[in-house]
């Protein structure tokens, strides 16, 4: 069953194409994105229960036109085309005359508007929707369920929620059009024994909407029994050891290892050391590394970025070569490459970066049983807390929710909690040598351009082996 278009950018299209023709008629380029995002957010806690809107939500428009000095922008959601174009005119000459005392970046050339139509209106996965009063019921009962099962725990939260997307992109060459729709669900319980606390964490995501609740009484007895089982967590002997990565943690090392060090608008800046090293060793051969809202279908997923590029699937290692970044299109007109379909807002109010999407290794063909049996000693690293890079030098730090050991090629049952993943990026990639079958992608959370501009990105592979430096 196909979403519904938003009735709102229709109705207010015609505006819209005459404020960009009429600033293509002042400048060599000018576009305009309208968005249209709204969604709703179901809450359970011990204490409190809610209906609330997506975070994501928001309707407003932005503006961007090129010229001899380089780009302006202007965001709005008053539409009035007369004010829209007086205001961006202002912009324009204010930008000039702070120009006067510096040098504008160098465009090489006017930002390309290759003719282009396109409407993409996703479908949904189930026939049955599931209404936000419905989804609040069986939560409840959930809710319940799992805590008289679970007397241990001190605090048991679930969360879903579904955001549908509409977004429009006008040019003097292209029309395009795009409804889709992501649902994520959450389970996060505390455990506690005298006073020690310890927290379990469950997720899941796809291309889906409130229907995602489906999974959340699985996600929430495993959430209960991780905690549980960090109540006797031990710490961990810091040093280098056999590691085996899960899904979701092969996925923050993509993400942060190698993902944000080729977002190629750090080319620009001169902050990325993966600039010094296209075409050449990064990783082992084991590894083949993806980016792309067209790559799989996840929370990043779309039929084009918020500049106007279609959605593609960058190949960014191969067999171990690093062979291509991600650029949004400023990126890619100033170091002469293509855009990549990289191009995210945070909103309609923000900049565009260059933003992963859905980023991940390829599967391979070893069992999990086979990766860990001539492990002597080594840990299942599974799930994450958070994570960190530093593109510049190549540092990294990847927090583990916990680890659980193995010894002789078997799991001994005993679990480590914090557990830090650290070293040098192209050492970790240099030295996985196998992966499983099992390919799985997650888009729970949030990703940051540094320490702001938050975006859905999705992040993933499978069971992965290496070598690690762990504390």
């Amino acid at each position: 069953m196909p979403l519904t278009p938003s009735e709102f950018l229709q109705e207010v299209k015609p505006q819209l194409r005459e404020i960009v023709d009429r600033l293509a008629e002042r400048y060599p380029y000018a576009s305009l994105l309208a968005t249209d995002v709204d969604g709703v957010q179901v809450n359970v806690l011990d204490s409190d229960m809610a209906i609330l809107p997506s975070p994501d939500r928001e309707r407003g428009f932005v503006v961007r036109v090129q010229t001899d000095v380089g780009f302006t922008e202007y965001s709005f959601n008053t539409l009035d085309v007369d004010a829209v174009v007086k205001r961006v005119d202002a912009l324009v000459a204010l930008r000039r005359t702070l120009l006067e005392t510096a040098d504008p970046l160098p465009y090489p050339g006017v930002l390309s508007d290759e003719p282009k139509t396109l409407t993409f209106v996703a479908e949904t996965p189930q026939e049955e929707t599931v209404t936000p009063e419905e989804a609040l019921r069986r939560m409840v009962d959930i809710h319940r369920s799992v805590k008289e099962n679970h007397p241990e725990l001190a605090n048991l939260a679930l969360s879903t929620q579904q955001t549908e997307v509409n977004k429009m992109f006008l040019s003097p060459a292209r029309d395009l059009t795009q409804t889709y729709q992501y649902g994520i669900t959450l389970a996060m319980a505390m455990a506690h024994r005298d006073a020690v606390i310890r927290s379990g964490y469950a997720a899941r995501s796809g291309v889906q909407g409130l229907e995602i609740l489906d999974a959340l009484p699985q996600m929430a007895e495993k959430a209960c029994t991780t905690a549980r089982d960090l109540l006797d967590a031990e710490r961990m002997t810091p040093g280098e050891y056999d590691i085996i990565s899960d899904p979701d943690f092969t996925g923050l090392i993509a993400h942060e290892a190698f993902g944000h060090g080729t977002e190629m608008d750090m080319f620009v800046k001169h902050r990325a050391k993966g600039a010094e090293y296209l075409n050449k060793r990064v990783a082992s051969d084991a590894v083949r590394m993806h980016d792309g809202a067209a790559a799989y279908d996840e929370v990043s997923s779309y039929a084009f970025d918020d500049e106007g590029t279609l959605a593609g699937d960058t190949l960014i290692i191969d067999d171990g070569i690093f062979r291509q970044g991600m650029a949004d299109a400023l990126s890619a007109l100033y170091l002469g490459v293509p855009a990549t379909g990289n191009g995210k807002r945070e909103s309609y109010k923000r900049k565009a970066y260059t933003r992963m999407t859905n980023t991940f290794f390829e599967a391979g063909e070893t069992s999990l049983e086979d990766l860990m049996a001539d492990i002597e000693h080594g840990y299942l690293l599974e799930s994450f807390n958070s994570g960190m890079e530093d593109p510049k030098n190549w540092g990294i730090q990847c927090v583990a929710s916990h680890a659980r050991e193995i010894r002789n090629g078997k799991l001994t049952g005993k679990v480590f909690a914090p557990v830090y993943l650290t070293g040098y990026v192209p050492d970790l990639l240099q030295s996985i040598t196998a992966a499983s079958p099992d390919l799985v992608l997650s888009g729970s959370g949030y990703c940051g351009k540094g320490w702001k501009e938050w975006v859905k990105t999705s992040t993933g592979g499978s069971y992965v082996r290496a070598k690690g430096r762990l504390s």
